[in-house]
């Protein structure tokens, strides 16, 4: 590797991943430029909130050059990689001259997986994206005016019917808090209708919900929806899905609103890399996250399948990611100061914590399992330690409790869509 002050990190990715490595690598003064496609750091546990309207944007996004101003050492750059010239050692850009690296760090994330099935994406919106986000938001609240403007019963029940494909935390999440803003926030908004006659679906292919979590909180979660009136439909994968609805187990479904939850895919890493992947599409790295071939890369986060010491893929979460960040970054310092690298990157489980609505959640942290209001206060003092800036983690933390005492959503804005009379979801 070449003397440290010529040595330039390239590293793909502003999320917890990269965000984590840029940080441990600046102190060192190395060349280091980060690239990513949106000039935003997302928070992305949160990002159905501002889906269904509980939190604005700005308080789960931060832009990525602010946060690493400080670090002189540190460029940050807006473009779309295309590609890795791994013979020659750069990130080729769309729109862009090449960009040459010593060390390249590939944090890009996942993406929506449709199983084959590309063609549901128009109908069945995921959520990985503040634009994904503020789209489903749309969708979801443009849904509640068009039924305020069908007079006929009938024709009203697809508008108030909400289907959600895939019962894993983001599901879940998404479909408790759509049956609150149903049940209470928007009681009382409109004329012609009673919100409460809203349905919200939750389909999973599977026999349980929430199957990263052990039998009993599973089950406790399938309770706590159904207190809040949602309706479970297990064991039914869909076989269709369409602009009047969803199609399952030989039934059709008539839902307006269909969002997807049921599973996500690399980024194109492993294809830029030609590096071998697993099913999903991520990097299989070696044990210190290179790719094998080349420890000059180094590929981190949901772009890398990595095992745990139980045999386990390591989980898509941040605290893995951030993991993974701070790892690498130790092996580049060593490798740059000619000192033994560090033993096999091994994940510190953090916990698995959903949440149910407004008032409950499971937290199971291996050695302790909590359910109910205490899991809820857990969950959300977790999720507050993890966001950036104190003023964030004060506004969400008075939003939450706003919410929590009064039911109120004040982010309930229609936006970047159509005006007018809502003839139309998007």
């Amino acid at each position: 590797m070449t003397a440290a002050a010529d040595h330039h990190v390239v590293i793909v990715g502003a999320g917890f991943g990269g965000l984590e490595a840029a940080r441990h690598l600046a102190p060192t003064g190395l060349r280091i430029t980060v690239i990513d496609r949106r000039n935003h750091h997302l928070f992305q546990p949160l990002l159905y909130q501002v889906a269904t309207a509980s939190l604005p944007t700005s308080e789960i996004a931060w832009p990525a050059r602010s946060l690493l101003r400080r670090y002189k050492n540190v460029t940050t750059l807006l473009g779309t990689v295309v590609g890795i010239d791994k013979a020659g050692k750069t990130v080729l850009l769309e729109g862009e001259q090449p960009i040459a690296f010593d060390t390249l760090i590939v944090a890009t994330g996942a993406r929506h997986a449709y199983f084959g099935r590309d063609e549901w994406e128009p109908y069945a919106p995921g959520l990985k994206t503040l634009e994904d986000a503020t789209r489903i938001r749309r969708r979801i609240l443009s849904a509640f005016e068009q039924a305020e403007w069908e007079p006929d019963e009938a024709a009203r029940a697809p508008f108030l019917t909400f289907a959600i494909i895939g019962a894993g935390p983001t599901g879940v999440e998404l479909a408790g808090t759509i049956a609150e803003l149903a049940h209470d926030t928007l009681r009382g908004d409109f004329r012609n209708f009673d919100t409460r006659s809203a349905r919200v679906v939750l389909i999973e292919a599977g026999p349980r919900i929430l199957a990263g979590f052990t039998p009993d909180l599973s089950a406790y979660a399938e309770r706590a929806l159904a207190r809040l009136g949602v309706e479970i439909r297990l064991g039914h994968p869909v076989s269709q899905c369409g602009p009047d609805g969803v199609e399952l187990g030989g039934e059709f479904l008539a839902a307006k609103t269909i969002l997807w939850a049921a599973g996500v895919a690399a980024s194109p890493a492993a294809e830029w890399l030609g590096a071998p992947a697993d099913r999903a599409g991520r990097v299989r790295v070696e044990p210190d996250l290179s790719v094998p071939g080349d420890p000059a890369i180094f590929v981190i986060g949901d772009t890398a399948a990595v095992e745990g010491a139980d045999g386990k893929p390591v989980p898509g979460v941040a605290p893995a990611a951030k993991q993974e960040g701070g790892y690498v970054a130790g092996v580049i310092k060593a490798r740059l100061a000619g000192k033994a690298p560090p033993p096999p990157f091994a994940y510190k489980n953090a916990g698995n914590l959903a949440t149910i609505g407004k008032r409950a959640a499971i937290v199971d942290f291996g050695w302790i399992k909590l359910r109910g209001r205490l899991a809820w206060w857990i969950w959300g003092v977790a999720h507050i330690f993890f966001l950036i800036g104190l003023r964030n983690r004060i506004a969400v933390s008075l939003n939450w409790l706003w919410i929590y005492f009064t039911g109120h959503r004040s982010a309930r804005l229609i936006t970047q869509g159509n005006t007018g009379t809502p003839r139309q979801t998007e």
